[in-house]
C-alpha cells in the first residue's frame, strides 16, 4: 500500500544566501516538519525552544537551537538577533500562560511590558498580533508556517477514501457555524456536533482536551444512543494567519475515533494538516472521513 503523499520540495518564499530562519517551537509536530523541510532544501534552522512545550526528544534538537523559558520571554528577540535571524516562524502550542511571580525582570522586559499587558487584555489572538508586530519592528519577517511547508494547508473536498454521508453534513454544517462563533469571541477554533446538535466546544484545553471531554461523555451516557458525530476546526474570523491556525494530525485521528466520531472537517486553505500520509492512512484505516471545507462557507 502507497502512503499517501502532498510533499512539494518547493519553498514559496524567497530566501537569500544569507537569510536565516528562526523556528520559535511550541508543542506537537508543525515545528518538527517546518525545520525538516528547511533542511531539506538547505536552509538550516535556527530553534528556539519553548520549555516543557517542545519535543525535545524530536529532531529539533538536531538543529542549531537554544531552550527559552516562557517567563524569560523578553530574551526572544536578542536570542534570535544573536542567531543572525531574518525570519521567524512561530510553530506549536503553549499550554500555559507565563508565571508572572517567575517572570525574570529585565531591560528588554520593561520595553515591552505594556504592549504585552494590552494584548493579554485582547485574548489569545491579540497577543499573537503584538508578538508578530513586534518582532517585526526589530527587523525581522514573520512568515507562516504554510509558506514554509506550502503542502501542510488543508486542500478542499475529500482527503480520505471514506467519504462523509449524507447524513453526516448536517454535523459539518452546524459545527462549523458553532466554530465561527466562538472564534469570533477568541476562544477556540473547534467544536463537535452529533446527531445535528453541538454538543462541545474548544476550550483552552485546545482540541485533544475537547476530543476526551465527548470521549467521555461516551461513556457517562450523556450521549448515549448518538451515532457518528463530527469535529470540525476553522480559522478565526480576524486569524492571524501567520501564527496558530487551527491543525489536525495523525493524534485528532485518534482522538476522534476514541470519541466515537465519523469524521473531520477542516476549512480548506486556512487549517493545516500534519503528517498528511500517516493521518490518512490511519484515518482510513480506522473509518473515518477527513474533508476539506470550502473557505468562507458558513459565514
Amino acid at each position: 500500500m502507497t502512503t499517501p503523499t502532498r510533499t512539494d520540495p518547493k519553498i514559496p518564499i524567497k530566501l537569500a544566501a544569507g537569510d536565516k530562519v528562526g523556528i520559535v517551537a511550541g508543542s506537537g509536530r508543525l515545528p518538527v516538519n517546518v525545520a525538516e523541510r528547511l533542511t531539506a532544501a538547505g536552509h538550516a534552522p535556527f530553534v528556539a525552544l519553548i520549555e516543557g512545550e517542545a519535543d525535545q526528544a524530536s529532531t529539533l534538537t538536531s538543529c542549531e537551537h537554544e531552550y527559552l523559558q516562557l517567563e524569560d520571554f523578553a530574551v526572544l528577540v536578542p536570542t534570535l538577533k544573536r542567531h543572525g535571524v531574518t525570519h521567524v516562524v512561530l510553530a506549536g502550542g503553549i499550554a500555559r500562560r507565563p508565571e508572572w511571580r517567575k517572570v525574570k525582570p529585565r531591560l528588554a522586559l520593561l520595553a515591552i511590558l505594556p504592549r504585552a499587558l494590552a494584548a493579554l487584555a485582547r485574548g489569545d489572538n491579540g497577543l499573537l498580533k503584538a508578538l508578530v508586530s513586534g518582532l517585526e519592528a526589530y527587523g525581522m519577517k514573520v512568515v507562516g508556517a504554510h509558506e514554509i511547508v506550502p503542502d501542510l494547508l488543508a486542500i478542499e473536498g475529500p482527503m480520505t477514501g471514506v467519504v462523509p454521508l449524507k447524513s453526516d453534513w448536517r454535523d459539518l454544517d452546524a459545527a462549523l457555524a458553532a466554530a465561527r462563533t466562538i472564534g469570533a469571541l477568541d476562544i477556540g477554533q473547534g467544536a463537535v456536533s452529533i446527531g445535528g446538535r453541538v454538543i462541545a466546544l474548544e476550550g483552552i484545553e485546545g482540541t485533544d482536551g475537547l476530543l476526551a471531554r465527548v470521549a467521555g461523555m461516551r461513556g457517562h451516557g450523556r450521549i448515549a444512543g448518538k451515532k457518528r458525530g463530527v469535529l470540525v476546526k476553522c480559522a478565526k474570523p480576524d486569524q492571524e494567519m501567520r501564527a496558530d491556525l487551527p491543525t489536525i494530525g495523525p493524534a485528532t485521528v485518534e482522538g476522534a475515533h476514541a470519541a466515537g466520531l465519523a469524521g473531520i472537517g477542516v476549512e480548506a486553505g486556512g487549517s493545516l494538516v500534519l503528517d498528511y500520509g500517516k493521518m490518512i492512512e490511519r484515518a482510513d484505516a480506522l473509518g473515518l472521513f477527513v474533508v476539506g471545507l470550502p473557505k468562507g462557507v458558513g459565514k
